[in-house]
């Protein structure tokens, strides 16, 4: 009499069988209800029914195995996603309580799927604005490195790693080659990063790297001897905008929100001077720093230093707005000087963007990030936080500026 161990999903199908011995038994068997045991059971992971199954062998699968005793089949284990929803509004800045960690049954893969499963996974300043627009439910937005586990694409063997904006989850069904013109919904392969850890596809040879590379170089067009203001310059942005301008030639000032970030810009990025725009004075110190005024400014906080910078540009100074952190979080707007007398009288150009308008160039920048890092002109850090279940917490550090360089959660 043998003996077989089954476990199935609450949709009924089989995922798993256990026992010890003949590999031959390689086929379920249904037999009638007065045959089997059931119990239903469950996991962290997914609700099971187990049937206990007695049986002899031969009986069952006389043509397969003539042998009776403990039998093996193999199947994959069904998975569920666990997931971060948005479920309530911010104000101010956001708490953990504005997240729920939930669970989403998987569906069967399609021709075509992969089964990814996240390894690294990015929070960033953009997820607290673009978060007026989402409504209550939704899984958080946000991209993610993830590995094939399952794939019937042969496009995406199992072990290829992927980049997508699959959100806060750890596991995601999606067809690579479904192509969208929605920049939040398109996946690439993770280019070969040598020694490098994949977790930089989410940052400087990424997202992060491609907004400091276009975003500079397109809009700000520094030459060589130009002064660079870089405001948040110890982000995932602002410390790549410096470094690149100190490859062009470039006189750097940085402004970061800590004394530990400013040593680490000058004594280790390179910057000319950096000032902690909390306890500095940021007119002295824009005349210290820039005697002869700016030329470029890569705006990442705007907000009151955006003005300051601005009045110490010289004529016809360009500026990159990237993004203006220090207000996302504001329960009452901030009331800044109006922009115009400085930039009709000085002459200036400001120009804000969005990095996916060089989608198509994307590979240029990634590639040119890459070459750098490994030719050493551009040093990088990132702030790993180490358990999916961190997320919320990882997120809310970030926009306290906890972070050096990028902030990645590790799953």
């Amino acid at each position: 009499m043998a003996i077989r161990l089954y476990t199935f999903s609450a949709n009924s199908r089989l995922v798993h069988s256990s026992s010890n011995g003949c590999i031959c038994c390689s086929y379920l068997t249904f037999l009638p209800p007065s045959w089997y045991i059931s119990s239903f059971t469950s996991n962290k992971m997914h609700r099971r029914v187990s049937l206990l199954v007695y049986d002899t062998c031969r009986w069952i699968l006389p043509s397969t195995c003539h042998s009776v005793g403990f039998h093996s089949t193999t199947m994959k284990e069904a998975i569920s996603a666990k997931k971060f929803v948005f479920t309530k509004r911010f104000q101010g800045l956001p708490q953990l309580d504005n997240f729920s960690l939930e669970k989403e049954e998987l569906p069967e893969l399609k021709p075509g799927d992969v089964l990814c499963e996240a390894l690294y996974l990015s929070v960033d300043p953009y997820m607290r604005p673009y978060s007026l627009s989402w409504p209550l439910g939704t899984t958080m937005k946000g991209g993610q490195v993830s590995k094939v586990i399952e794939s019937k694409n042969e496009k995406f063997p199992v072990g290829s790693l992927l980049v997508g904006y699959f959100g806060w989850r750890t596991h995601t069904v999606v067809n690579p080659d479904v192509r969208s013109k929605d920049f939040m919904e398109q996946i690439t392969v993770l280019p070969n990063l040598g020694t490098l850890c994949p977790s930089v596809g989410l940052g400087a040879v990424g997202m992060p790297g491609n907004s400091a590379y276009f975003g500079f170089l397109e809009i700000c067009k520094p030459k060589h001897g130009d002064v660079v203001v870089v405001s948040g310059a110890a982000g995932a942005v602002g410390s790549l905008v410096g470094q690149i301008a100190k490859i062009k030639g470039c006189h750097v000032i940085g402004f970061a929100g800590s004394d530990e970030k400013v040593k680490w810009l000058t004594d280790e990025l390179g910057f000319d001077n950096a000032y902690n725009y909390k306890t500095c004075d940021w007119k002295s110190s824009l005349k210290e720093g820039a005697p002869n005024g700016v030329d470029c400014y890569f705006d990442n906080v705007g907000g009151q230093l955006s003005v300051a910078v601005r009045s110490h540009m010289n004529d016809f100074g360009r500026i990159s707005v990237c993004g203006a952190i220090s207000l996302y979080n504001d329960t009452v707007p901030t009331l800044v000087p109006c922009v115009e007398p400085a930039m009709v009288f000085k002459q200036l150009r400001m120009e804000g963007f969005l990095v996916h308008r060089w989608t198509h160039r994307f590979l240029e920048g990634m590639g040119q990030m890459s070459t750098w890092i490994q030719e050493g002109k551009i040093k990088i850090k990132e702030t790993h936080t180490n358990g999916f279940e961190n997320m919320p917490a990882a997120f809310i550090d970030m926009l306290k500026g906890g972070n050096f360089g990028k902030a990645i959660v590790k799953a």
